[in-house]
Order: C-alpha cells, then structure tokens, then sequence
C-alpha cells in the first residue's frame, strides 16, 4: 500500500557514493533523521543517512502528517504517568520543535499550511476526558480555548481548539531536507544497519551495503535496530488512514476524537483538487484478528458524513509507545553514549521527531537544551512502572494464546491469506500471495516470538515487539535486524 503522500509526493533518491568514515552515521531517512542529519551538518558536521529501503518508506511516508500540540487527551494521560516537570519539558520541546521545522521550511521557500487543531469528543465520556485535557494543557502553557465544533459536519458532545497549528505533506518535507543536507555535503545511501560496534577509533557500522566507520551514530528507525534492550518497554502500534474524494464540506480544521474508536481528520490539496485524509483506527500489532475489519469500518464512517465518498488511497502506519508516553531520546544502554536513539512519538512522529532532532542534535555539539536534558533524567513513576508491567503481562498473554492456536497441522491458506500451524515439531508461517504459497518460520529472529498474518497488508506481524516481515520472510520493519527464515515446500 502507497500512502496519498508517497503516491503524489516527490521522490527522493539516493547517493552514488559517500564517504566509509563520517563524523555522524545517521540510520533511517525519515523525519527524525533527516531533520538531525541537517541540522549537524548545518554545525559543519560530517553525515552520513543510512536507510534500508526508501526514503519516506515507512512512518514518516505514511503519516497522516499533522504538526500539532493537541493531540487528542494525550496531555493529562501523561500527567497521570510523568511528573509534571517531565510533561512541561516535552512541552517545550514540542514548541521548539515545531517552531524550528516551519522555520526551516520557510527558510528553503516551502510554503506550510497552517491550520488550527481540534480535539472533539462524540460521548460524555469523551466531553469529561476534554475537560481534563483542557486544564492539563493550560497548566502546562499551551493556549488551548473551548470551541471548534462548529468547524465540523457532524454533531459532538464537546471539542476544545488550539490556533496556529499546521498540516503537512511529509514527502515534501522530507525532500526540502535531503536536498539541504546534499547542498551541505551530507549524503543519503541505501544500506540496512545489521550491528554497531565500538572500536578503538569510534564505531563500526555492519550493513548489507559494506561498513561504514563514525565517532556517533543515531538511530531514528522507530524501533532502534541494532534492538540491544530497547525494545522491551515499547508497544507497537499500528494505525490505518485513507483519503477520499467527496462532494460535500470539509472540516476547516484538523481534528482528532478522544472516544473510542478513534477518529482523525484533515484535508490534502493534490493537483489542484481538495481531499479529506481520515484515519485513526488502530491495534497493537499482531493482536488483531483481521485489519480489514477497521478499514471497512472507516469507510462505514466517513460515507456516513460525506454520501458518495470515493476513497482514493489506503495506508498504515507503525509507531510506538512508552509507557510514561513520552519520548525516549538518549543512549542506547551500554553504549557509552556513542549510539543515540529517539523513538516512543506515540502517533505524533512529525512534532516528535522535530524536538528528536534537536535535542539529538543538541546533545553531539554539546548544546542541549534543558527541556531535552530533563526529559532524558527523569525516571520511572510508578504509575509507569505499573503500565510497564501490563504491557509485559500482555506480550506473555498474547503468546499464550498464539501458541496454542498454532498446534493444528499446518495447511495451504486461500489466496490473501496467511496460517500458523505445526508441521512435526516446528512451527511454520505458510502464505498465499498473488497466486504463490510460501513458508518461513513461525518464529520472529528477534526474541522468538510468534507471528501473526496481517491479511489487510498481507505481512507477517510479531504479536510481542511489531516487527513486520513480507509473504518471503523478508523483513518490513521493528526491532528485528533479520528476516523471517525461509523453509522449503513439503515434500508431496
């Protein structure tokens, strides 16, 4: 699946070649690490982007690209995890970086389109969580007012509003960035990261494109790969979004329900024609029995608001969660703070990987900021203690039930579909895609847990850490650093 931002934005290529030894090795090429790339370079710093597939190719690319501080009820959940100088500091790092990324996009001549955010509620359940959500944002600074709902086409039981917020096409972004970046001497190569190792002089890079040699290296791939210890707190999330065309009004905001199921709104202006860009259905990846459930019932949703709809584009997206749900931007554990990491944006990649990038940034050229510097010290609460607990608890469950599910024989599925069973004593993944069946181990490389099939996406989803691998095994996405390992047909 292409997203509209993939399907009509630029593409963005890459480098012949690139010097085997930099001063930075920046491994992925999405917003996080293309915003740090040039920002370091901006510094005089030598960099080098690693990205094993595309540019854009997976949470940046598929984003539904909003740059905003509302988001939803997100703020009072993270005061009733973090303290409150912890949720202050993201704050902070929030306007900053939003402040410095419309700023760099203004400073290279790319216009932005600025638009205020609306988080709505459909219940009394809802309007209750805005009320607190409403508060949590004053104390914290933010001028979020009442208001916003008359900017809707349906009725809501409640809707607060915050100014001056902006809507992006992503592709764009990040081709403003890899072409400032080039201008400074950075360069952007296709290579997948497999190890990083200390030596005597810096780092070592493994990669299936050779080695490359840095004094630091950052990981802005959403689940850090090479993975040592830091998947485990992380939950993976995955969310789908479409864009149709309609006949009616569109919102005149971007909006985003606090109620269950989740609703998400903006609008997309392609060739000249306006497009309503809606998403917000979600699941922990690998724990949903079938995705295309949650598309259909998109549809349902948006066709019930705008009759005649035509949907042009279907898309999903992974990201992940902390269990304070705030971000994690730091070291890698037992690094020696020469591999740096940024990741847990919590479906909010656009304004989190713009504050990742400075403070990142400020942390290599020995400028952090002080929001960055509280955000990376503050500990664990124990209410975050106790979420960490249950999403462990949850991972032991989910594989459980998963193994038990996967004792029957092992069969040929139909086309589109996908089955775990046991052939003797393994178990096996076996696939039917566009005609071809294919088998590959059950078993995802990264700690071993069991896969599930993703029939809306056709991929292979590890239910403990959300890794994502093709029909073939190979990998997609996550902590993993390997594919799924290949197995022979049975023999007839």
């Amino acid at each position: 699946m292409r997203s509209l931002w993939q399907a009509t934005g630029p593409t963005i290529g890459f480098d012949e070649e690139a010097p085997r030894r930099t001063d930075v090795a920046v491994v992925g090429a999405g917003i996080t690490g293309l915003m740090t790339a040039v920002l370091l370079a901006r510094r005089g710093m030598g960099v080098v982007v690693l990205e094993a597939r595309e540019v854009g190719a997976v949470a940046t690319g598929n984003t539904t690209a909003k740059l905003s501080l509302l988001q939803g009820d997100r703020l009072h959940r993270i005061l009733a995890l973090a303290s409150a100088e912890a949720a202050r500091a993201f704050v902070d790092g929030s306007l900053e970086g939003q402040r410095r990324l419309l700023e760099l996009l203004e400073e290279r001549g790319e216009p932005t389109q600025r638009m205020p955010a609306v988080s709505y509620a459909s219940g009394i359940e809802g309007a209750a969580g805005l009320e607190r959500e409403l508060e949590a944002a004053r104390s914290l600074g933010l001028p979020v007012e009442q208001g916003g709902a008359e900017s809707l086409q349906f009725p809501v039981a409640g809707a607060i509003r915050l100014e001056q917020q902006a809507q992006l096409q992503p592709m764009t972004v990040l081709a403003v960035l890899a072409q400032e970046l080039r201008d400074r001497g950075g360069r952007i190569m296709r290579a997948a990261v497999r190890s990083a190792h200390a030596t005597g002089e810096g780092l070592r890079l493994d990669t299936d494109a050779g080695q490359w040699h840095a004094d630091l290296a950052v990981l802005a791939t959403g689940a850090p790969v090479p993975a040592r210890l830091t998947a485990a707190p992380l939950e993976a999330h995955r969310s789908y979004a479409a864009a149709y065309r309609v006949a009616g009004g569109l919102p005149e905001v971007m909006a985003l329900s606090v109620d269950a199921p989740s609703r998400s709104l903006r609008t997309a202006s392609v060739d000249g024609e306006t497009l309503l860009v809606a998403g917000g259905v979600g699941h922990v990846v690998g724990r949903h029995a079938d995705p295309r459930r949650l598309v259909a019932e998109l549809d349902d949703w948006v066709l019930q608001h705008w009759q005649g709809a035509e949907r042009t584009h279907v898309w999903s997206a992974q990201d992940y969660r902390t269990p304070d749900r705030l971000p994690w931007i730091g070291a890698r554990p037992g690094s020696r703070g020469r591999v740096l990491l940024a990741t847990g944006f919590d479906k909010w990649g656009m304004t989190g990987g713009a504050m990742s990038a400075l403070a990142l940034t400020g942390r290599i050229t020995g400028r952090e900021p002080e929001w960055a510097r509280t955000l990376r010290r503050r500990g664990t609460t124990p209410a975050a203690a106790g979420h960490l607990t249950g999403t462990l608890g949850a991972v032991a469950s989910t594989q459980a039930r998963r193994l038990a599910a996967a004792l029957a024989p092992a069969s040929t599925p139909p086309e589109g579909e996908g089955r775990v069973g046991r052939d003797g004593f393994r178990l096996v993944a076996t696939s039917t895609v566009d005609g071809a069946t294919q088998r590959v181990s059950a078993h995802c490389p990264h700690v071993g847990a069991l896969v599930r099939w993703n029939a809306e996406e056709r991929s292979w989803d590890c239910t403990a850490h959300g890794s994502r691998f093709a029909p073939d095994g190979s990998r997609l996405e996550g902590p993993a650093a390997c594919p799924l390992h290949a197995l022979r047909a049975p023999a007839r």
